[in-house]
């Protein structure tokens, strides 16, 4: 299992890189070296597990090919939303027996966060309040049913559903028909999260190495991760590489790398803030081809969403985003924008986050199809429990077939250009 070298790369110039709590600057790996649980990457998943693994007392390295938080981790919108993508497709594969369980799942992550935040102290801006906003009437019963869903399982925070003039008047817009408000949701700084909760893995003993590009896995009892100047050989790997890592040819053709945009604007104005978002919430629009925002500690408005686009062109983003944040709020119209940048998600085919084993011994997880925040770190324990031996929820996703598409891999750029104008067009009906 081999890859070419990759040159290691600092964080992607972003509002959260500029306002990052700590610069990373872990060594890079070198010598041979042996652990319990060797992770490899450094995003959500991988901290999230070596976090869970050094609770547990395992002696646990991370090798990471550029920084802590480096891909989508450390620059996604930050929104911290609740469910599981897939969660149809997992139970028409086991049958209506795992409703019970996804209950429990679907909110694990946000438990995880809170409880982690609050444990090691990590400050990263964790704020409630989330608002799923409707377009068409389609999506009204959606959240009606979402409503349901939430007040027959004793949902322990606020949930409301909002009429058309109550949406205007908490996010002062008339885009919307009408919302859901949830304050079991919420946002947050990913890049401050991500790195916080490195930091308190390494305080229990974990170790941590950046700039150290994997070349190989040698697969075998105690596998061994190979980096151009060291390798780690260990009881088990975890493989977290997400959109990113190309180790594993078994595991391409499954998920689609889809890219996400983001624009920051300057400091808004008090005024401006009572208006626009007076109770500090964060909105996300239905689509698939979707639209997010919400407001930084500093007062920005952080505003994301897809494009067909694969560059990382500062210039076009803003551009591309800026109309669609006028449309929205057209007295930001003149706002400056002071960040631009963009990212890539892993989306597998049938939306199901893909777990699973290359052996005995080498583990991976990867595609959160936007629900990243949560999923992941629900992620991080379940890969942690199977590497101790208790694999029925990792089993519970890792059993459902995955959807393949013979050179997806290597087409991905027409292939997600298609399914963007695919999913633009269910949008608009």
């Amino acid at each position: 299992m081999t890859r070419d070298t990759a040159k290691p790369r600092a964080h992607t110039a972003s509002y959260y890189a500029a306002t990052v709590n700590t610069v990373t600057d872990y060594p890079a790996l070198s010598g041979s070296q042996t652990a319990d649980v060797c992770v490899v990457g450094a995003g959500f998943t991988g901290i999230s597990t070596a976090l869970h693994l050094a609770e547990r007392g395992y002696d646990v390295k991370v090798v990471e090919a550029n920084r802590v938080g480096w891909g989508a981790s450390g620059r996604n919108g930050g929104q911290m939303i609740g469910g599981i993508a897939g969660e149809s497709a997992v139970a028409r594969h086991w049958g209506k027996g795992v409703e019970a369980l996804f209950a429990e799942l679907r909110w694990e992550g946000h438990d995880i966060i809170r409880e982690r935040v609050k444990r090691y102290g990590i400050d990263c801006d964790l704020k409630h309040g989330y608002l799923d906003v409707a377009i068409k009437d389609r999506h009204l019963r959606d959240i009606e049913a979402d409503y349901e869903r939430l007040t027959r399982a004793d949902f322990p925070y606020e949930v409301r559903i909002l009429s058309r003039d109550e949406t205007q008047e908490a996010i002062g817009t008339d885009a919307y028909i009408g919302a859901l408000l949830n304050m079991g949701n919420g946002h947050l700084h990913p890049l401050n999260l991500c790195i916080g909760e490195a930091q308190a893995a390494v305080s229990l003993g974990a170790t941590m190495y950046e700039q150290s590009p994997v070349i190989r896995i040698d697969k075998g009892r105690r596998p061994k991760v190979v980096t151009r100047d060291g390798s780690v050989t260990a009881d088990a790997v975890v493989l977290a590489g997400n959109a990113y890592h190309a180790l594993a040819t078994e595991i391409q053709g499954v998920m689609f790398p889809v890219h996400s945009f983001i624009i920051g604007t300057e400091p808004l104005d008090e005024a401006t803030v009572a208006v626009i978002n007076p109770h500090d919430l964060a909105v996300c629009d239905p689509n698939f081809v979707l639209e997010y925002y919400r407001l930084s500690a500093d007062k920005r408005l952080l505003f994301g969403g897809r494009i067909n686009y694969f560059g990382d062109d500062p210039a076009y983003i803003e551009k591309r985003l800026k109309a669609k944040m006028a449309r929205i709020y057209p007295q930001l119209r003149d706002t400056r924008v002071d960040y631009a940048w963009g990212g890539t998600i892993g989306v597998p085919l049938n939306r199901v986050p893909r777990f699973g084993r290359l052996d005995d011994s080498v583990f991976y997880c990867q595609g959160y199809s936007g629900h990243g925040v949560n999923v992941t770190h629900l992620a991080g324990r379940i890969l942690a429990d199977a590497v101790a031996g208790t694999l029925e929820q990792f089993d519970l996703f890792a059993s459902v077939p995955p959807v393949r598409v013979p050179g997806a891999h290597a087409l991905r750029k027409p292939l997600v250009a298609l399914g963007v104008l695919y999913y633009q067009i269910r949008d608009r009906l």
